[in-house]
């Protein structure tokens, strides 16, 4: 018995006659009935019952039909599995981000990039945008998630998603209860905010400027862990990504509320070294990042 018989005897029974099976496998009736003949002295009992030009599979026929789709079904995954192996990224891959993507984006990504290519050589840096710039510009890493914008003529960047910027507080604050908070309730408050230059900060302070607000600033930091850390002691509040507080305001140790009238964002986006065709790795991450963005929450429920 060889795989040749097997795929004659599949032909046979999807098509329903010999020569419609000839036909699909491009051979001779004759040739279809040889292997057919092969097979049934090698069983010794029929494998189909001939009634007039259309034939019928006996049990025997019938199981000897299970095995060969059981059989052509591990060839088709194993090949694939191959194919799988071969396209699988190898090598060394560099990613940097900022403080929020390292704690809150990449385990997620990174998760999905191990299962889909298991030979990958990840290494990941985090830092300040300008850090990360320079990184990619040293061409110590290949890719990164960085707020934007990033203007730099040599480097390419792709939007990839919007975060919604969240004012923060204490459990027992005043405004804790409130959904939304207007601005004049911020003139008064004391702010735990992003270090100024960030891209974060700017458009935290572009809003402040818009609404003639001066912030009363008891602290900055690059470090949103930092922030929620002096929010929950009550030292001030903030505004930062939902994201990065989207497991403590689950659990209701720290409450989020939005500025009424106002939607404020900061855009994320995908930087890389401008080159004459994209890496195939920056296409693979960004594929994957594609992947797991429906599990990463970015913004409240309205």
């Amino acid at each position: 018995m060889d795989l040749r018989q097997l795929e004659v005897l599949r032909a046979i029974a999807e098509m329903g006659s010999f020569t419609a099976a000839g036909n699909k496998l491009h051979i001779s009736q004759s040739a279809i009935s040889r292997q057919v003949s092969l097979l049934e002295q090698e069983l010794g009992e029929p494998i189909f019952h001939r009634v007039g030009r259309r034939v019928r599979i006996t049990a025997a026929g019938d199981t000897l039909l299970q095995l060969s789709n059981r059989v052509f079904q591990d060839i088709r995954d194993t090949l694939t599995g191959i194919s799988d192996q071969q396209e699988s990224l190898r090598g060394a891959l560099g990613l940097v981000g900022g403080m929020s993507v390292c704690l809150y984006v990449f385990p997620t990504l990174l998760t999905d990039l191990r299962r889909v290519h298991p030979q990958l050589d990840l290494k990941i840096t985090g830092g300040s945008g300008e850090r990360c710039v320079s990184e990619l510009r040293a061409g110590k890493a290949d890719l990164g998630l960085l707020t934007l914008p990033i203007d730099a003529h040599d480097l390419v960047t792709v939007p990839a998603v919007q975060e919604e910027l969240l004012v923060i507080t204490e459990p027992n604050h005043p405004l804790a209860s409130r959904k939304r908070i207007g601005t004049s309730d911020l003139r008064t408050q004391p702010f735990v905010l992003f270090e100024a230059g960030s891209n974060t900060r700017r458009v935290i302070d572009e809003f402040f400027l818009r609404e003639h607000i001066e912030p009363r600033i008891v602290m900055e930091t690059e470090n949103v862990e930092i922030i929620k850390a002096m929010v929950r002691t009550g030292i001030g509040i903030g505004i930062v990504p939902y994201r990065a507080v989207a497991a403590e305001v689950a659990t209701r140790q720290l409450f989020c509320s939005r500025v009424a009238g106002h939607t404020l964002h900061r855009e994320t986006g995908w930087v890389y070294p401008k080159m004459s065709r994209v890496p195939r790795t920056v296409s693979e991450v960004i594929a994957a990042f594609s992947r797991v963005q429906p599990q990463l929450q970015f913004a409240p429920e309205r």
